[in-house]
């Protein structure tokens, strides 16, 4: 565990705020277990609760069996412990309301309310946003109809980027190299690939460059920096195979220079927050925006409105000040009394490794050994799809199962921590790129 003694106690205002907290943290994933891990270093916690949680996050707090989708019982959960804070990290609950329930008792919700997370939620709907408030983003139509999505990209050139509007796991996304794929991946979407996320599709131009994530969180008037990462999509090495929810992650991404960082704050971020507030939808929670940077100009790709996920995984290796002021701020609109993050100049690699058939059919219930060993200081390994089977063994039960993540003065000095880590597991059903951080390397 990395101690944060180092940090100042007493640096702006809500940072001397060291009244013992009770938090409610909803989650099951890599994001959540990091978060959980960062959250229990904090002096200021007294209670942590954790739903539902995995075996990875059983040993940092009080583990409840809810669905990220239950609001009444997360809600009532709130209420029953006194909650000071709730840390909302998956998509799904914000997209069910769970911020707005919790206004409405009177807990404050470090996440949007369900309108506001429609910025991720709803493709089609961020589109039109970015359109109203001059957002750079690429060109793009919206379709209902399939016989009309096919009459449009024969206008288009390939490659063709097609996209579920609702939420999909982080793979609704087709990047299509000619027009029969195209096709078929269109009459997939509205054939009910994904579901009610594909009923309505947004096709947009390609947009070459190299893609960052930058993270900032807000209180619904302020949008605070909260740093940057570069994930890897594609299942495969060389950036092969079907797009996934992400198979690994870097931070800091050479990519975003200070000139980008400046240019997202200005031209990306500051218009959303403000646009977001004049259209009565004030955001609250992280504003993760997916960049594509061609020419040292990023354009937006599209935005999430939690953490990423691995790329939360680094950043919370990487953050050196308490995080917990920082969501408290954030939930209570208090943003502007806050300092800069402070970060560790160690660079962070986080290595996933999923499931056999993974992203389309993931194979659930084999043995895991070795990986709850000490690895030492400088490697995490952090639960994504896991269970505990009856007699203590670690079995698979998702996709993206483990997360190795490392840190060292390098991102070289780190990636190759991550995968001596890895060379020490049994598990012969899972599989990881091989590459993580290529880009930089």
């Amino acid at each position: 565990m990395i101690a944060n003694a180092d940090f100042p106690l007493d640096p702006g205002a809500v940072l001397s705020e060291v009244t013992p907290m009770n938090i409610l943290l909803i989650g099951s994933g890599g994001r959540e277990h990091a978060l959980a891990w960062k959250i229990r270093q904090s002096p200021r916690v007294a209670r942590l609760a954790i739903a539902p949680g995995n075996p990875g996050m059983a040993a940092l707090g009080e583990v409840h069996d809810l669905k990220v989708t239950d609001v009444a019982g997360l809600t009532a959960l709130a209420v029953e412990m006194q909650a000071d804070l709730v840390v909302v990290g998956p998509e799904a609950a914000l997209a069910e309301g769970i911020a707005d329930a919790l206004k409405g008792v009177g807990i404050p919700c470090f996440g949007p309310t369900q309108k506001a997370a429609q910025l991720e939620s709803s493709k089609a709907f961020t589109k039109d946003f970015c359109q109203r408030h001059t957002i750079p983003t690429a060109a793009y139509e919206t379709f209902t109809d399939l016989d009309a999505a096919k009459a449009y990209l024969k206008t288009q050139s390939a490659p063709y980027i097609i996209k579920a509007d609702g939420l999909a796991a982080g793979k609704g996304v087709a990047i299509s190299p000619d027009l029969p794929d195209a096709y078929a991946e269109l009459e997939a979407m509205f054939g009910g690939r994904y579901g009610a996320a594909s009923q309505t599709v947004v096709i947009e131009e390609f947009m070459a460059g190299e893609e960052a994530s930058v993270f900032a969180i807000a209180d619904g008037e302020t949008a605070l920096l909260f740093g940057y990462a570069q994930d890897h999509k594609r299942a495969f090495d060389g950036d092969a195979g079907p797009n996934t929810g992400g198979m690994g992650t870097y931070s800091p991404a050479p990519v975003v220079t200070q000139d980008i960082l400046d240019i997202t704050e200005r031209e990306i971020l500051a218009p959303t927050m403000a646009g977001m507030k004049a259209e009565g939808n004030a955001y609250t929670g992280v504003l993760y925006a997916g960049l594509m940077i061609e020419n040292d100009r990023p354009r937006l790709v599209e935005y999430n409105a939690r953490f990423g996920d691995p790329e939360c995984q680094v950043l919370m290796l990487r953050l050196k000040s308490d995080l917990v002021p920082y969501l408290l701020a954030a939930a209570t609109g208090r943003l502007k009394d806050m300092p800069a993050p402070e970060w560790y100049e160690d660079a962070a690699v986080c290595v996933v490794y999923a499931a056999n058939g993974y992203p389309d059919s993931p194979l659930g219930g084999s043995i895991i050994r070795g990986s709850e060993q000490d690895f030492g200081p400088n490697v995490s390994v952090f639960h994504a799809g896991t269970k505990r089977l009856d007699d203590g063994r670690l079995a698979a039960a998702g996709g993206r199962v483990l997360n190795i993540c490392a840190r060292g003065a390098t991102i070289q000095e780190a990636r190759d921590a991550a995968y001596d880590a890895i060379a020490k597991i049994d598990w012969p059903m899972g599989f990881y790129r091989s590459d993580i951080g290529w880009r930089a390397l």
